[in-house]
């Protein structure tokens, strides 16, 4: 009987010191986590290239997924089998990853968008099939403004499954003109008057290679290739002043432009 007493009060005081143990274990576990969250979240706030919705959902997921660990580590201090929390888990998610299957896709390509950042809140792109001025980022969707103030939300995925363009990444850009003159008319002239249009324009940056050439005979015209490059805010600016001028300078020079015309010869049938 004594002996019965004893066992007894042994496993009491091993359960005891087991629990004992597990508490300790899971508020210093806590703790640790608490900490180690935190300074993650610092070091990735210092780095100035992750959006601040990322930053706030990585928080919550390294905080919960650690203290799961600390959880588990605290129940097998207690002697409780955590292999089959570890199973419930596995299937959990699998069912979640399977049921979501295009929102975590569309997360993934939140999270590549917002780290490896192809363009910015006020880019104008091209992305997902869709053009507009970058309005917001978030984990799920981009949406985007049209310049007649349409509001598009394109999934994430179908933004980082497709090619982007940036028209807004590079500081400088090309403006391309195609310029058509008649054969009657002074090739060298017309090139002249075009090079005076270019160096007119006060946002035409000059010091870049612009260019003025002839780059086709075509069936009804010679067209020139008009080159110039400027900075990427002035590019529509530019492209609609110079059509505007050439078109007013070729007409106060006499310089003709082709244009798609028909001759109707009409045959009076003899009787």
């Amino acid at each position: 009987m004594q002996g019965s007493v004893q066992s007894v009060s042994d496993l009491i005081g091993t359960y005891a010191l087991n629990i004992a143990i597990s508490i300790v274990i899971f508020i210093i576990g806590k703790w640790l986590v608490g900490k180690l969250t935190d300074a993650t979240i610092k070091l990735l706030t210092k780095t100035n290239r992750i959006d601040e919705t990322l930053i706030k959902f990585l928080k919550n997921i390294i905080y919960y997924s650690l203290m799961v660990i600390v959880a588990l580590t605290a129940l097998k201090q207690l002697g409780i089998d955590t292999t089959s929390f570890f199973a419930i888990l596995g299937a959990a998610g699998l069912a979640i990853g399977l049921a979501l299957k295009d929102s975590l896709g569309n997360f993934a390509s939140g999270v590549m968008i917002i780290l490896f950042r192809p363009f910015k809140v006020g880019d104008y792109v091209t992305a997902g099939g869709s053009s507009g001025t970058v309005e917001e980022i978030s984990i799920f969707n981009t949406i985007l403004k049209t310049p007649d103030n349409q509001k598009l939300i394109v999934p994430n995925g179908a933004i980082t499954s497709s090619t982007i363009t940036n028209v807004n990444a590079n500081e400088k850009r090309r403006v391309d003109l195609v310029v058509g003159i008649g054969y009657d008319d002074d090739i060298k002239k017309a090139k002249e008057i075009l090079h005076e249009i270019i160096k007119s324009n006060d946002k035409v940056l000059l010091d870049e290679a612009n260019t003025v050439a002839v780059s086709e005979l075509a069936n009804s015209s010679v067209n020139f290739v008009v080159r110039t490059w400027v900075k990427t805010p002035d590019y529509w600016s530019v492209k609609f002043d110079l059509t505007e001028k050439v078109k007013t300078r070729f007409d106060e020079e006499g310089i003709s432009i082709p244009y798609p015309q028909t001759d109707v010869h009409v045959y009076k049938h003899k009787s």
